[in-house]
């Protein structure tokens, strides 16, 4: 049984149950020990499991305290969760081997049990939620809205009246700035036949969503999957990229490495020629963090078994144009892709 020591949010609730902004977590063989302040340390009594909770004034000397009496020879680090200045204070006159496992909790994390899937599955649900009463908005009230009005009624309704917290800072782009894969909010105004692209999460039980839909604005804006453009072109770009992420979903089998589904979309975007301008990877995995292990990219040999939960979301990107991104989690489920 592995010693380790932790400092990342997620990677700490994932352990005991609960986490804070200021935490140092020491797991040392069927010992846990959760080092917080005193803001915080009525709340992690009441919430941890399985763990010690210490408070303490100063985390790093009560971390070597710890480590110094239980006679520690060997510990695992992730070198992501230290700042350099924090690490050489821990490490300080301590004769203890610290050992870097780059993602270290990512990786203990990347394959989901039951009960996270099912959290995964309610929070994706609640997301689509979000994505019906944006559209319901920006039916009533859209037309000749800023994109940067548009962005903070986004935020409003996947919130839903503040009983959700958000997994990212939603993406909220019209036309060519939906060129810009990660486009900030713009002055552009939402005018009819426009291409709408929202990218939006919500968190449910601290685990994220992720969804992308491409739209027209035409008469009733919907983000079902169905769409028709006013532009051939628009249609036409929509239409490949819808293909290349089914290609994928259909044929994304447990066993294959992740560059392997990378290139079930890639493949059917650079035959039609757009491959240049496809221009991020498949996917990413999705837990605690919205970005986490697998990643679904052309380089990844990992190998992709059941349980693992990650994006799909090709996208062809035409710069001063516009961009169309279409993005589903799914969950790898008796061998195949299941949509959450």
């Amino acid at each position: 049984m592995s010693n380790y020591i932790l400092t990342n949010e997620n990677a700490i609730y994932y352990e005991c149950n609960y986490s804070c902004d200021n935490v140092i977590f020491i797991k040392l063989g069927n010992e846990s020990f959760f080092i917080t302040d005193a803001r915080y340390t009525i709340e992690a009594k009441e919430k941890v499991k399985n763990t010690e909770v210490i408070e303490s004034s100063d985390l790093i000397k009560s971390a070597q305290e710890i480590l110094t009496k239980e006679k520690i020879k060997e510990i695992i680090f992730d070198g992501n969760d230290f700042t350099y200045n924090k690490f050489n204070k821990l490490t300080e006159n301590l004769k203890v081997n610290f050992t870097n496992q780059v993602n270290f909790s990512h990786l203990k994390r990347v394959i989901k049990t039951d009960d996270e899937i099912a959290i995964l599955k309610k929070a994706a649900k609640i997301g689509r939620n979000g994505f019906e009463r944006l559209a319901k908005y920006i039916n009533k009230n859209g037309l000749n809205k800023k994109e940067t009005l548009l962005h903070f009624k986004a935020v409003e309704a996947y919130k839903n009246m503040g009983k959700y917290d958000l997994s990212f800072d939603p993406i909220i782009a019209i036309n060519e700035n939906a060129a810009k894969p990660h486009a900030l909010p713009t002055s552009k105004k939402l005018q009819k036949n426009d291409l709408l692209l929202v990218d939006a999460g919500v968190k449910y039980k601290r685990y994220c969503s992720d969804r992308t839909c491409t739209a027209s604005f035409g008469d009733e804006l919907n983000f079902s999957r169905k769409q028709k453009f006013k532009s051939k072109k628009q249609q036409k770009i929509y239409d490949l990229v819808y293909k290349a992420q089914l290609n994928a979903i259909e044929n994304a089998k447990v066993g294959m490495k992740a560059k392997d589904i990378d290139n079930l979309t890639r493949s059917v975007i650079e035959k039609a020629g757009f491959g240049k301008y496809f221009i991020h990877s498949t996917g990413h995995g999705v837990g605690l963090d919205i970005h986490e292990h697998p990643y679904i990219n052309s380089k990844s040999d990992v190998i992709i078994e059941d349980n693992m939960v990650f994006t799909i979301e090709p996208g062809i990107y035409l710069p001063n144009e516009f961009g169309v991104r279409i993005e589903d989690t799914i969950v790898m489920k008796n061998g195949k892709a299941v949509i959450l």
